[in-house]
C-alpha cells in the first residue's frame, strides 16, 4: 500500500485554537495531521516534505457566504463603473469601453449614483447618445435596478408594459431582470465560463476556499448554475437556488433538478435601499411616499417555508427592508408553532443581509437556529451619519442598519460573505469592515468576525462536525500562507473589543485590522490538501 506524502510547514505562525502558540503544520493528504513546534516537527515527520514558511501566517480557508460567480467574473472582464465619481464620468467611461470593445454588447456594472454630486442616473438617451444601437446593460451597484440601452430594449418584447419599466429612467422589478436576461443571452458559451473561471481564480487568490453561490431564475438561470455546478476548478462551490415552492415534494424534486444544497439564497423577498426597491414599513427619507417593492407576498414565503421545513431542505431568503423582514420571521414563527422549532433548527434555514432587524426579532431567529449570512462591506460603503444609508432612510434609521453586534449577541449563528459583484470579495476587507462598523456598538471582535469569515461559512453551508474551518489535527486541510503584520498589537478599541487578540489570553492571535492596516496579502491557498493558488 502506498504511504499518504505528508507536507511540513515549517518557520510559521499557526492560527489554531488547540495550539495557540504553534509555528509548525503537517499536512498528511487532505487532512492537518499535527500542530506544534519546528523541532518537534523535524523529529516527527523526519521524511516530510519541507515548506518553509519564512514567518507566514497560516490561517483557516475563507469561505464566501455570498457570491455570484458568473457576474463576478463578468465585471472583472467587463465594464466597471464603480470609479464613476459623476453622471459625466459614467458616460465617458462607458465611450471609452466602447471604443475599445467595438463590435461586442457592453456588459457593466457599479454605477453608484447616490455618491455623485447631482445623485442622477444616466438616462437612456444619455447611454444611446454614447452607444448608437448597441445593446448595453449596465446594472447599479446593488444589481437591483439597471440601465438599458434602446438597442437592448429593443430585443425585449413588451418590456414596456413590465413593472418597473421607465422609457428613461433605470429598470427595476421585472423589467431589470426581463433586461438582465437578454443581456445574458447575447453573452457566448466562452465569455461565460472564462467568467466563472476568473472569478473562481481570484478568489483563491484572496485565501478563499469555497463559496456559497446564490443562483436562481432570475439572476443567471437553471443552465448557468448547471454550468457552475460541473466546474473543478479548486475553489469549492456550494450552490442555493432561490425559487420558491408550496409543497415538500416540490422542494424535494427542485433540489434534485437544481442539484443545489437548497432553496434560499436569493429568493427575493425585497430589493436593495440604493435602488429604492428594499420594502419598508415606512417611507423613503428621499422619496416620500415610496415603500420599496415586495416580490415575494407572506402567504408565499410562509408556504415556502413551510414545504422545505416538512422535507427537511434548507431554506431562505433576501431580505433587506424591515417590512421584509417582518413577513419573514412572523412566517418562520407560524411554521414554528406548527412544526416545532426542532424541525426547523435542523434545516438550518438562512437568510441573506438580514440589514433592517429588531432586537426582538433576532432572539427570535437565534432560537429557532436560523443563520444570518451578513455582508459588512455594506456598512463600510454606506453606513455613516453621511452615507447612503443615512441619505435614504434618514439618520435615525440608517444608523439601525447590519447590526452585527445584536445578531451575535442573541445566538443567531453569522457567516460574512461579499454579495460580490456588489462589493469587493477580499475576505479580510469584510472582516475588517464588521469590527470596524460605523455605528457604535454594532461592531463584533475580529476573533468573531474571523470565526464568522471561515468555519461561519461552513457551518452555514451544513457542515458542522466541530473542526472544518479550523486548523487543529483531523481537520480539514484547507488554508492560506499570509504575509501579515505583526500578530500580538492588542491596541483596545474599547472596553470590550480589541483589533487583534492579546497573545495572554492563549486564543491564537490575528493581524491587526485597523482602518490605516494594509490588508494580509495572499501567499497560497490549499484546499483539502491540494494548492489551488500559489
Amino acid at each position: 500500500m502506498t504511504p499518504i506524502p505528508t507536507k511540513l510547514l515549517l518557520n510559521g505562525r499557526v492560527h489554531s485554537p488547540t495550539h495557540p502558540d504553534a509555528t509548525a503544520m503537517a499536512v498528511r493528504g487532505d487532512v492537518i495531521a499535527w500542530l506544534g513546534s519546528d523541532d518537534v516537527g523535524r523529529t516527527q515527520f523526519p521524511d516530510a516534505e519541507i515548506q518553509d514558511l519564512e514567518g507566514g501566517f497560516v490561517a483557516p480557508g475563507f469561505v464566501d457566504s455570498h457570491i455570484h460567480l458568473s457576474a463576478t467574473g463578468l465585471s472583472l472582464s467587463g465594464l466597471d463603473l464603480r470609479s464613476a465619481t459623476s453622471r459625466e464620468h459614467c458616460l465617458k467611461l462607458l465611450a471609452d469601453h466602447a471604443a475599445a470593445h467595438p463590435r461586442e454588447p457592453v456588459w457593466g456594472h457599479g454605477w453608484d449614483e447616490s455618491a455623485w454630486p447631482d445623485n442622477t442616473a444616466p438616462t437612456t438617451s444619455e447611454l444611446d447618445a454614447v452607444l448608437g444601437d448597441r445593446p448595453a446593460y449596465l446594472a447599479r451597484i446593488d444589481v437591483h435596478s439597471a440601465l438599458a440601452s434602446t438597442g437592448l430594449r429593443s430585443l425585449i418584447p413588451d418590456i414596456d408594459r413590465a413593472c418597473g419599466y421607465s422609457a428613461e429612467q433605470p429598470l427595476t422589478g421585472d423589467a431589470h431582470h426581463l433586461a438582465r436576461a437578454a443581456a445574458r443571452r447575447l453573452l457566448t458559451d466562452g465569455q461565460l465560463a472564462e467568467a466563472r473561471t476568473a472569478a473562481l481564480a481570484a478568489l483563491a487568490a484572496t485565501g478563499v476556499v469555497a463559496v456559497h453561490e446564490c443562483a436562481g431564475p432570475e439572476i443567471g438561470g437553471l443552465d448557468d448554475w448547471l454550468q457552475l455546478h460541473q466546474l473543478q476548478n479548486g475553489v469549492e462551490v456550494i450552490g442555493y437556488w432561490g425559487e420558491a415552492v408550496t409543497t415538500a415534494a416540490q422542494a424535494r424534486a427542485l433540489v434534485a433538478e437544481t442539484k443545489s444544497h437548497g432553496l434560499a439564497g436569493d429568493l427575493f423577498v425585497d430589493g436593495a435601499i440604493g435602488s429604492h426597491t428594499a420594502w419598508l414599513h415606512e417611507p423613503y427619507a428621499d422619496e416620500p411616499g415610496c415603500t420599496g417593492t415586495c416580490h415575494l407576498e407572506p402567504d408565499a414565503v410562509e408556504a415556502h417555508l413551510r414545504a422545505c421545513t416538512e422535507a427537511e431542505v434548507t431554506a431562505g431568503f433576501h431580505v433587506i427592508g424591515d417590512a421584509a423582514v417582518s413577513a419573514v420571521v412572523t412566517a418562520l414563527e407560524n411554521v414554528v408553532n406548527d412544526l416545532g422549532v426542532v424541525a426547523v433548527a435542523r434545516c438550518g434555514h438562512r437568510l441573506e443581509h438580514l440589514e433592517m432587524v429588531t432586537a426582538e426579532q433576532a432572539a427570535k431567529l437565534g432560537a429557532w437556529g436560523v443563520v444570518a449570512s451578513v455582508q459588512p462591506n455594506f456598512d463600510a460603503l454606506w453606513g455613516g451619519d453621511d452615507g447612503m444609508y443615512a441619505r435614504r432612510l434618514g439618520p435615525e434609521r440608517g444608523s439601525q442598519l447590519n447590526p452585527l453586534a445584536l445578531l451575535a449577541s442573541q445566538g443567531v449563528p453569522l457567516a460574512l460573505g461579499s454579495d460580490a459583484p456588489v462589493t469587493g470579495f477580499d475576505p479580510w476587507a469584510s472582516v475588517r469592515a464588521a469590527i470596524n462598523h460605523r455605528t457604535p456598538g454594532s461592531a463584533v471582535s475580529a476573533r468573531a468576525a474571523f470565526a464568522a469569515a471561515t468555519r461561519g461559512g461552513w457551518r452555514a453551508g451544513g457542515v458542522r462536525d466541530g473542526t472544518t474551518g479550523t486548523l487543529v489535527p483531523g481537520a480539514l486541510a484547507s488554508y492560506a500562507v499570509w504575509d501579515a503584520g505583526p500578530l500580538d498589537v492588542a491596541a483596545p478599541r474599547n472596553a470590550v473589543q480589541r483589533w487583534s487578540t492579546d497573545p495572554r489570553s492563549r486564543v491564537p492571535a490575528l493581524p491587526s485590522l485597523t482602518p490605516n492596516d494594509a490588508l494580509p496579502r495572499c501567499r497560497q491557498t490549499v484546499h483539502r490538501g491540494a494548492v489551488i493558488y500559489g
